[in-house]
């Protein structure tokens, strides 16, 4: 073979894995946003908003003016989603946080940059000048299960992704519901500490002109100390879930001063959802069955790849070497490709491919256990809110309806001086605890319904139900 031949083989060796590399490389890129579109059009049902990262002072800006717009009225719930999706600094931390990560992924399916090496010898009279280009064989011929393995992880990370956004959007209504139904109590409450304030003043006057006996003022004055207490507790915790929800939020001092809830929670809708429409409603792709899925594929690619790559490594080079002679006055080039191998002596690999293997089948495993708790958790989910519903409804039809009966009746008995005062009082103390019970119900039906939401879409939340509210203190003495 010539020179001039054997030197166009070589060359045409070291072109063309330099030029497929780059070829292949170029594909492993990230576009986030297109994974913020594919995560609002997963979440665009549940949350009627979509998420964007702010990353100039116009965006930043934008978003401050609609949430200002938002805090200009009573908050209602919806409003309060679209509020954090503008405004919580949390979730745009969430968002930047997800971005550093795909771009760390998609990193993970491009070539490594090749190395240059640059050597000088002499030897006598001659000066050798060596330059060595090398890079990876292997890795540049498992590049499109890389590629893959890597793309694989990405749309893992979207689905992830999305589901944050709903846990987030699920935290924000829940929080609201809390903030709302601490409010509407802390405003009964008040108004509870008034009438048993009046109570033990008309006691203690009675008291005062021998019309009552220490026993009975001292329950009066009990009445009037419980009810005090259980105000002061009702303020501290207005205060606390409403600086839950200015957390979930995400707003700053000025922003939280403007915050208004409305005075109650929401009216009962008037017909619950069907379990059929719920089984109907829950997405056909739900985020934990895809999130089960995505991380099976992208073990099972792992797998694949550690298959070859656990085994040996292989390195391409090639080099170019110039040689002065200084006694002659001649110079000589000469080029060629150099290979080196690992050789799999010490170490063959047994162990990565055992836990590469055992990892896929622990993860197909999962999806097995998804796909089977899936459908369980839904109903359970759907269970906790039909007998939320059921509760809140019965308190709203049946048991405050009575308990209006008996103090319209009871206030027809005072009025005909049948009863005294503080028998009129001992019924009203009776009505307490039912119209905290009734607000406990309505708070937990509405927890329950965005439990259920987020259930419907694929990630459950606890929806645990309570038992009615205790009656207070010192209802039980109020006809003695």
């Amino acid at each position: 073979m010539s020179a001039a031949i054997c030197e166009g083989y070589v060359g045409r060796l070291r072109a063309l894995p330099l030029g497929l590399a780059l070829a292949l490389s170029g594909c492993a890129s990230l576009d986030f946003e297109a994974t913020l579109a594919r995560t609002n059009q997963d979440t665009a049902r549940f949350s009627q908003g979509a998420v964007a990262l702010a990353q100039t002072p116009a965006q930043v800006s934008a978003r401050a003016q609609h949430a200002t717009r938002l805090l200009a009225q009573p908050l209602q719930q919806s409003d309060a989603v679209q509020l954090a999706l503008v405004n919580s600094p949390a979730l745009q931390a969430l968002l930047a946080q997800r971005w550093a990560d795909a771009a760390a992924t998609a990193q993970t399916g491009r070539m490594a940059n090749p190395m240059l090496s640059l050597e000088q010898a002499r030897l006598g009279d001659e000066l050798e000048i060596g330059r060595r280009l090398s890079f990876g064989l292997l890795e540049l011929l498992t590049l499109p299960q890389r590629q893959a393995r890597a793309a694989r992880a990405l749309e893992a990370a979207q689905i992830q992704l999305s589901a944050e956004v709903v846990d987030q959007v699920t935290l924000v209504r829940q929080a609201w519901v809390r903030a709302v139904a601490a409010q509407q109590t802390l405003i009964y409450a008040q108004q509870v500490n008034a009438l048993a304030q009046s109570s033990a003043e008309l006691a203690r006057r009675m008291h005062a002109v021998g019309n009552f006996n220490t026993l009975q003022r001292a329950r009066q004055h009990a009445f009037y100390a419980d009810a005090s207490g259980q105000w002061a507790l009702a303020q501290h915790s207005a205060l606390a879930a409403r600086e839950a929800l200015v957390r979930a939020l995400g707003l700053d001092d000025a922003q939280a001063a403007q915050l208004r809830l409305p005075e109650r929670l929401p009216m009962l809708p008037e017909a619950p959802h069907t379990a059929q429409e719920v089984g109907q409603t829950a997405q056909a792709q739900r985020l934990d069955v895809r999130m089960a899925q995505a991380a099976l594929a992208s073990a099972l690619q792992a797998q694949g790849l550690g298959d070859i790559t656990s085994l040996t490594d292989i390195e391409l080079g090639v080099r170019r070497d110039t040689v002065f002679d200084d006694a002659a006055g001649t110079q000589a080039t000469r080029q060629g490709i150099e290979m080196s191998f690992r050789l799999p002596l010490l170490d063959g690999g047994e162990l990565r491919r055992t836990a590469l293997g055992a990892q896929s089948l622990a993860l197909a495993q999962r999806l097995r256990a998804t796909l089977t708790e899936a459908s369980s958790g839904l109903r359970e989910s759907y269970s906790a809110y039909r007998t939320a519903y059921d509760l809140a409804r019965h308190y709203r039809d049946e048991v405050l309806p009575l308990r209006k009966t008996i103090a319209d009746e009871n206030l027809l008995r005072y009025n005909g001086m049948l009863i005294g005062v503080f028998e009129l009082l001992a019924d009203t103390k009776d009505q307490i605890a039912t119209v905290q019970a009734a607000i406990a119900a309505e708070q937990q039906f509405w927890l329950a319904d965005a439990a259920l939401q987020a259930a419907q879409i694929g990630r459950p939340t606890p929806a645990a139900l309570g038992a009615p509210a205790a009656k207070s203190a010192g209802a039980g003495d109020a006809a003695h």
